[in-house]
């Protein structure tokens, strides 16, 4: 008989189109692994599996035998799952990937008090506005901000942001504020990822919307430089709300056109499965999207 853990093997070599990711994975080496799938091979009598220096696919009987079994195991040993972990505390590590703009002090709090509340779970996090893989790179959950075009990916929307257009007292000084969108194009205006230092704003104020291109000083990929230059007195910035909110408050800040502002945007977690989600992230999640964030407004 087939030895159920060489199917296992293969499926999840199969999965990768890789013997070292799928060994990472599973925990064994690399040895070990191309030896289960040799043997489910001999004992098949076919081969399952095309190698080349460069290259891992699958043969035609490889992809008919992974499209039999893939579910069908995933789903047994989804059940053993979910019949052990009802019995213990949520515990492992949790590899979780968030945007730069997060990367502030509120979230780390959050993440904080999470660890607490959960000391058998150890969090692998990654900072960054790279769109990662989640399969590849064995990502449990990512928070992303916005539309979402992977429609692979399982997504649950847990909050939503907005953009104010805003500058300091020092740039307006001497200056005519803006006093309707297209106004904007006579100002020096800090970008995200303009090219050529231009970009396109899309602004709404009820029903109505406008976009117009800007143009200024500098240009960049993450709203920390974006939010700096703009509050040293480099030019109007488009900043989500928690960057100014305080800002404008004490008066460091002017918000423009305040009838204005971005469409808003919506905060996504997202993960690569739903049929089974195992307690860290089930318990990760239900926080998550309870934890009163500064940085996005709650879902009404």
């Amino acid at each position: 008989m087939v030895d159920l853990n060489d199917i296992a093997v293969f499926v999840k070599v199969a999965q990768f189109q890789s013997f070292s990711r799928a060994a990472h994975a599973l925990g064994m080496p690399v040895s070990t692994v191309s030896r289960k799938v040799s043997a489910l091979e001999d004992q098949l009598g076919v081969t399952l599996l095309q190698r080349t220096t460069r290259k891992l696919t699958l043969t035609l009987q490889g992809r008919a035998y992974y499209n039999q079994c893939g579910e069908p195991l995933s789903h047994l040993f989804d059940a053993e799952r979910v019949l052990t972990q009802t019995q213990k505390e949520p515990e492992g590590l949790l590899k979780i990937s968030v945007p730069v703009i997060m990367g502030q002090e509120p979230f780390y709090d959050f993440l904080s008090a999470f660890l607490k509340t959960y000391p058998r779970i150890q969090v692998d996090l990654f900072v960054t506005n790279l769109f990662l893989d989640l399969i590849a790179e064995n990502v449990d959950v990512g928070i992303r901000f916005g539309e979402l075009r992977d429609s692979t990916i399982v997504t649950q929307t847990i909050g939503k942001s907005v953009r104010y257009v805003v500058a300091t007292p020092g740039y307006l000084e001497g200056r005519s504020p803006p006093v309707k969108p297209e106004d904007l194009k006579d100002h020096q205006c800090i970008l995200l990822n303009g090219r050529n230092n231009e970009a396109e704003w899309h602004l709404v104020n009820g029903r109505k919307s406008v976009k117009l291109h800007v143009s200024g000083p500098l240009s960049s990929r993450d709203f920390h430089s974006i939010s700096a230059f703009t509050y040293l007195g480099h030019g109007i910035g488009l900043l989500p709300s928690t960057y100014c909110d305080e800002r404008i408050r004490q008066g460091k800040l002017v918000r423009l056109l305040p009838d204005w502002s971005s469409p808003e945007i919506f905060v996504h977690a997202v993960y690569p499965t739903r049929r089974y989600l195992p307690a860290k992230l089930q318990v990760f999640l239900h926080e998550l999207k309870a934890w009163k964030s500064s940085l996005w407004s709650p879902l009404r």
